[in-house]
């Protein structure tokens, strides 16, 4: 750089830690300015995990694990090491086919909203944090219907790659920060959609969770809690109503289903319902 280069060109400035709260306000006006180009108001959000594979992607991965595994044991190997890692191999690929039917689940559940909003006047886009998973089985699902658009928000993350190509990529942002995304999460979600997921999941929902519980978001926002044989394992909200630390009525807040039949039924009632109350 040069002593008289303006500040806003100056690149070692922008990425210092004084210029932090400059790239905070970037990640709120850059894509208020592409989403207001875009004309994107109004999302329904899926979060889920970014580990889940498709049915068919599981199983062939199982089969492969198994293929492989017999082929040693057939050899006659004695490498212990080698047999442990194998067998290994073989769990987590059967662990993997038992919550596959999420992927496959989510891109239904997607092309279905994505087509039913295509054919109203005010669009709801499918959108998700952008990366594998259920997050790209989002995407993929509304880029199944011909013409059909998807937010993602992305976050830049050392082991994960970029935004999935299912994306639209005039809506497919990668974002620094954690909280800045979730704010476009929460400022542009008209409906939500909690999928099986880990940490970042329980977090996204957590806070949505707690901005409708304490009055931080008032607009009506249907959210459902899909999946219930991995929530009843995971997610205990009777024990927190029975230790007095949420309000019975705060089970209200979601909307438990486990098929896309009801989930889609579910929202898009809620989602004319409030435009109609509006």
């Amino acid at each position: 750089m040069t002593l008289t280069e303006k500040a806003y060109k100056n690149l070692e400035f922008l990425t210092s830690g004084e210029a932090r709260t400059i790239r905070m306000l970037c990640e709120y006006e850059e894509p208020q300015r592409r989403f207001a180009q875009q004309g994107v108001r109004d999302t329904v959000v899926i979060f889920g995990s970014a580990r889940v594979k498709s049915v068919t992607e599981s199983k062939v991965a199982l089969e492969q694990a198994q293929a492989e595994l017999t082929a040693f044991k057939s050899s006659g190997s004695s490498h212990a090491d080698g047999l442990a890692h194998l067998e290994t191999a073989v769990k987590l690929a059967t662990r993997a086919t038992r919550i596959a039917r999420y992927y496959d689940e989510t891109r239904e559940l997607a092309s279905r909203l994505t087509q039913w909003s295509m054919n109203r006047k005010r669009p709801y886009l499918v959108c998700s944090g952008g990366g594998p998973g259920i997050m790209e089985a989002a995407n993929r699902g509304a880029a199944d219907v011909p013409g059909g658009r998807s937010v993602a928000l992305g976050i830049s993350l050392p082991f994960e790659e970029k935004v999935n190509r299912f994306a639209t990529p005039e809506l497919a942002f990668e974002f620094h920060y954690f909280f800045m995304r979730k704010y476009w999460f929460a400022y542009l979600a008209k409906a939500m959609v909690i999928m099986p997921g880990g940490f970042g999941t329980l977090d996204e929902m957590g806070e949505i969770l707690t901005l409708r519980q304490t009055g931080k978001i008032k607009k009506r926002l249907p959210m459902v809690l899909y999946g219930n044989e991995y929530w009843d394992e995971v997610l205990n909200l009777d024990a927190m109503v029975d230790w007095g630390t949420i309000s019975e009525r705060d089970l209200l807040l979601m909307h438990r289903s486990d098929s896309v039949d009801d989930a889609f039924q579910f929202l898009t009632s809620a989602i004319e319902a409030n435009e109609e109350n509006a």
